[in-house]
């Protein structure tokens, strides 16, 4: 349970990361191009949320950059295929 509540300040702001890129999502749905520009932001604020976590924990590799990277690009994938599908 404190590993939890030591880490729960950085859920936060991952949280509201992909809570401002959900809003933005819907507010401008009528809009596929700024669509795609938001979930691009999202997808590298994630990394970059990442890291900073990770960095600020002393736990910062290669590896988990590459892991951050690669989920964030398989999201991206979805999100993509959803909103440019004909």
């Amino acid at each position: 349970m404190k590993k939890i509540a030591k880490h729960l300040p950085h859920y936060f702001g991952l949280i509201g990361i992909l809570l401002a890129g959900a809003l933005g999502f819907i507010v401008f749905s009528y809009d596929r191009i700024f669509q795609i520009y938001i979930s691009v932001a999202v997808a590298s604020a994630y990394v970059i949320w990442g890291a900073m976590h990770h960095s600020a924990h002393r736990d910062l590799y290669l590896e988990v950059v590459i892991e951050y990277v690669v989920v964030a690009s398989l999201g991206l994938m979805i999100v993509l295929s959803l909103i440019l599908r004909v």
